[in-house]
């Protein structure tokens, strides 16, 4: 037989050699010395953006389930032993590597207070940087807990998204709350805070805050007052936008005011406009009320002597008009220009000085807001 051949003949017969296996095609238990584990279904297992090829990750699953030449034995609850390589360990973590390097029995680490499937899920992701979904959410709190331990930003950043993304309740938000603070964990802790702000009343009443009230007081104190923060902020903010509707209506009325008096609208306008009541409706909603000021101010007997009301919005009106107009001399409102003069003498006078500051204020924030919506068709005078 020529051993340059790269078939074999037996019997005048070709024997093609038979290919290995593909990794992971194999249903049937692999029993080792160290222990025996059965080969899983890994299509559960996720991994974001992951690079690593299929037969790869496949290889370091084996490696990790075989424990081949392990060197490291991890103790967990219930006497549990997990099998591990210190170099893996060592080059994924730089707590084992610290550990490593100054413990004299560098073979043996111990790691209790959280479930041995909890320990065998870590140690798997620093093998393969893949996890198994269900033990993500059976064990988000605990991942999340090794990995800030031993310093594993990549399995944190999992655990954080995987809790923001619906892992939350009412009956575990506090204690949630109190591991981000333990673990360095800013955005879990704010959306603990938000969930809370939420489910204020549900949450307050649940176990997890009684036992808070009497470990963590200080907490406590912490998490109210943000709450509170939180509540005066969502009032200001429904004020302001209050606010910016009237100040965008006051706009809106200005620029209806032009409208009538230069263009003219439904019954009332300037003289030199032939005027149609049948005409299309008008755009500006304040027209309607502004034509009703303007027709009881032009005939109220009781302007004069300054006992209408009426006539005292009126007038109001047509001062804010004055004070924000871009062009007085061509303006067809009435009293424009005259109020405009008045306005410049005012400003002069000291005791005049602070209703001047309340109209300054006011015509500022009007045109501000009008500014955001839209360009303002007027100019602070």
């Amino acid at each position: 037989m020529n051993n340059s051949n790269d078939e074999v003949t037996l019997n005048g017969g070709k024997i093609e050699p038979v290919p290995p296996p593909l990794p992971g095609s194999s249903t049937t238990s692999i029993n080792h010395p160290k222990g025996s584990i059965t080969s899983k279904n890994r299509s559960s297992w996720i991994r974001r953006d992951c690079c690593i090829s299929s037969p790869t990750n496949e290889s370091w699953n084996g490696l990790f389930d075989e424990a081949y030449r392990a060197d490291v034995k991890i103790y967990t609850d219930n006497d549990i032993i997990i099998y591990a390589h210190a170099n893996i360990l060592g080059f994924t973590s730089p707590v084992f590597r610290s550990m490593f390097t100054k413990s004299k029995n560098r073979h043996r680490i111990s790691i209790r207070g959280v479930p041995p499937e909890a320990v065998r899920t870590f140690i798997r992701f620093l093998y393969t940087s893949c996890y198994e979904a269900s033990q993500m959410e059976k064990h988000v709190l605990s991942l999340l807990v090794l990995s800030h331990a031993f310093a594993v930003p990549q399995l944190k950043r999992e655990c954080e998204s995987h809790i923001e993304n619906g892992s939350l309740n009412v009956e575990n938000v506090i204690d949630v709350f109190q591991l981000s603070m333990l673990c360095d964990a800013p955005r879990v802790s704010l959306i603990c805070h938000r969930f809370v702000l939420k489910n204020f009343k549900p949450a307050s009443s649940s176990p997890g805050w009684k036992a808070m009230r009497t470990s963590h007081p200080k907490l406590e104190k912490k998490l109210l007052e943000f709450i509170r923060n939180e509540d005066r902020r969502q009032k200001r903010k429904v004020r302001k936008k209050k606010e910016k509707k009237v100040y965008l209506q006051l706009y809106e009325a200005m620029e209806a005011l032009v409208h009538i008096c230069k263009d003219g609208c439904r019954t009332i306008g300037p003289q030199d406009k032939a005027l149609k009541e049948d005409q299309e409706p008008c755009r500006y909603a304040a027209c309607k009320v502004l034509e009703s000021l303007l027709r009881h101010f032009a005939g109220c007997k009781l302007r004069v002597s300054g006992g209408c009301g009426h006539c005292k919005r009126m007038w109001q009106i047509l001062e804010l008009h004055a004070r924000i107009c871009a062009d007085s001399e061509g303006c067809k409102v009435p009293l424009c220009r005259k109020n405009k003069q008045k306005i410049a003498k005012e400003m002069k006078k000291k005791r005049k000085r602070k209703e001047e500051m309340k109209w300054k204020i006011l015509v500022g924030k009007i045109l501000r807001t009008k500014s955001i919506t839209g360009g303002p068709h007027f100019k602070l005078a």
